[in-house]
């Protein structure tokens, strides 16, 4: 998979004049991933939809999950939300701030709603040639900004009406969609873990067509949590009632979470950020993703004055012709 945002990154490069800024080591690190993912892209397809690697196989260092699978099934067939009931979940009202950055609602007119969009189109595409419906959002280090990445991409999948989209708060550490949705503390994912509640915590958010598993109260031990063998058998289950399934989870390093939701997802996106995101962060990464699922990468907070200016102006152009 090229660049998803190849546009900003020429941009950079364009800006960037004869000097070569640190970020593009960054880059060049990029590329070098890309082409190993489209050897392993090869090695996956021929092992066909029968032979597709197991958990064990996937070669990760997080301790495996216990095999408490079959017991845990149990439960979710007792569980009285089927597929077709997903409408009657509770609707939680939203509130989103002026100055947020959830770009996708609000501000579809926006260069970076549009980045969505086309990121949106790119995983449809891909779709096509592979299984995948469980997307991974994650990153090397916090704060590069890969909660707002899951909101904008979860709200952007969810305009297709037809699909329904799950936004699944993977970061039981630090919560942040509560925040970014202006819905106060509710019960969600270490709630149903744990055992606390005996029903899955899935909500419709008021107004967006997108439905939202909230990571709860963040617990003292999320690791044990999620290796209770309960993660396994909850993600096939959503996976029969949901179309596309995003996950925010913590950053790769230096934790184990994101490797354990590595191993129930389809595909991960890591995002980086300009200026932020050093080489060997970025190494380290990269090396703990399973090449097999890294479908692609971000560069977040890189933007071009004139191709912005560009877009705006074409953007209000069309809409006054619209109105004419």
């Amino acid at each position: 998979m090229s660049n998803i945002f190849d546009a900003l990154q020429r941009a950079e490069s364009e800006n960037a004049g004869a000097e070569s800024p640190p970020f593009s080591l960054a880059t060049e690190l990029l590329q070098v991933a890309e082409q190993k993912i489209r050897v392993s892209a090869l090695n996956v397809e021929q092992l066909g939809t029968e032979e597709r690697p197991t958990v064990d196989s996937l070669g990760s260092n997080a301790p495996a999950a216990a095999p408490a699978e079959d017991v845990e099934r149990e439960d979710l067939e007792h569980e009285d939300l089927e597929h077709e009931d997903l409408e009657r979940c509770p609707v939680l009202p939203v509130s989103i701030r002026e100055e947020g950055r959830l770009v996708s609602v609000g501000k579809e007119g926006s260069l970076g709603a549009e980045k969505f969009r086309f990121l949106a189109v790119r995983l449809h595409q891909l779709r096509q040639s592979r299984p995948l419906k469980k997307i991974l959002i994650t990153s090397t280090i916090p704060q590069e900004g890969k909660s707002t990445v899951a909101t904008n991409l979860a709200c952007t999948l969810a305009r297709r009406r037809a699909q329904k989209t799950l936004l699944l708060e993977g970061d039981l550490r630090r919560p942040s969609l509560a925040a970014q949705f202006g819905f106060g503390k509710i019960p969600g994912l270490c709630e149903w873990l744990s055992g606390q509640a005996g029903t899955i915590n899935i909500y419709r958010l008021e107004g967006l067509g997108l439905w939202i598993l909230p990571a709860g109260a963040a617990p003292q031990n999320p690791l044990e949590l999620m290796q209770s063998g309960k993660l396994s058998a909850l993600m096939k289950q959503l996976e029969t009632w949901f179309d596309w399934i995003v996950i925010d989870s913590p950053p790769v390093l230096p934790l184990a979470d994101a490797s354990l939701w590595s191993r129930v997802a389809d595909g991960v996106l890591l995002v980086t950020r300009k200026d932020t995101t050093e080489r060997q962060q970025l190494q380290r990464g990269l090396a703990a993703i399973e090449k097999s699922k890294l479908i692609g990468a971000l560069v977040n907070s890189s933007a071009n004055a004139a191709h912005s200016d560009y877009y705006e102006r074409y953007n209000s152009s069309s809409a006054n012709q619209t109105k004419q």
